[in-house]
């Protein structure tokens, strides 16, 4: 095995093994009962488990220390070198795996694997992690700067496809830790993926790549904390009202609809 593939595995073992810790904190904190595909009812506001932030948090620390210490800088010039030298082929598969856990879930459900939220409430979740996602990433892309391995532009810094893929995994993870834990797991070797391959594609550092992760995984964990506040005043004071997410395909572009009847 080449010393590149070393480094990349290495670092896909660390993230596979974080991501492990991550779902064991949650896993040890929060047990429930299997739900239906059916609305959750909450009785009162949940409170944001910080253990479950500690994770994303080394992860981002990581990634912004790689910006300005010697050493992690070195680690990332070091990796683009050796990847260079080996010409690993260019395969974009990571332009379509960081929404891969994400289609995994709704599949599921489909397959009547129910997880734990019903289509309306798991896809404002998961537009809301998408939104908090990039109100992150895309600002700091233009604050930061950071030119690409590859040169092509000045926006590196953090990883959009890496950040994307660990919101879908942690989304998948959330949804199914209750009913199938293992499976659960699943969306994690498919976002390490991506980021390996987002830094084998010379499009990002190991840093990039790491402090995605990290504001992926926040992400998610933000948009599942503030769903009940969204779902109440999605839902208003008025009960009789009805509210409808779905997505939709229009002029080669994909988004998500909301309609509200009152």
């Amino acid at each position: 095995m080449s010393i590149v593939h070393q480094k990349i595995t290495v670092c896909c073992i660390v993230l596979l093994s974080a991501c492990g810790r991550l779902a064991a904190q949650n896993d040890s904190v929060q047990v429930q009962k299997p739900q239906q595909d059916s609305a959750v009812t909450l009785n009162k506001k949940p409170a944001l488990n910080y253990k479950s932030l500690i994770i994303p948090a080394a992860f981002i620390s990581y990634g912004v220390a790689s910006l300005t210490v010697k050493d992690l800088k070195q680690l990332n010039f070091s990796t683009r070198d050796e990847i260079n030298e080996h010409k690993p082929d260019h395969i974009r598969l990571d332009n379509y795996t960081q929404y891969a856990p994400v289609v995994l879930v709704y599949g599921l459900n489909a397959a009547g694997i129910k997880g734990k939220h019903n289509f309306r409430d798991r896809t404002i979740i998961y537009a809301t992690s998408q939104i908090i996602s990039a109100a992150i990433t895309l600002p700091l892309k233009h604050i930061v700067k950071e030119e690409r391995p590859d040169q092509s532009n000045n926006l590196s810094f953090p990883s959009g496809h890496t950040a994307a893929a660990f919101s879908s995994a942690q989304f998948m993870f959330r949804e199914y830790k209750d009913t199938n834990f293992w499976l659960s797991l699943s969306g994690y070797p498919i976002a390490v993926f991506t980021g390996a391959y987002r830094m084998l594609n010379d499009k990002h550092w190991v840093g990039d790549v790491v402090a995605g992760a990290g504001f992926g995984i926040l992400s998610t964990e933000l948009a599942y904390w503030l769903f009940p506040k969204i779902d109440t005043l999605l839902k208003g004071k008025n009960k009789n009202t009805a509210t409808m997410v779905m997505p939709f395909y229009q002029d080669k572009s994909f988004g998500i609809g909301l309609v509200k009847t009152f």
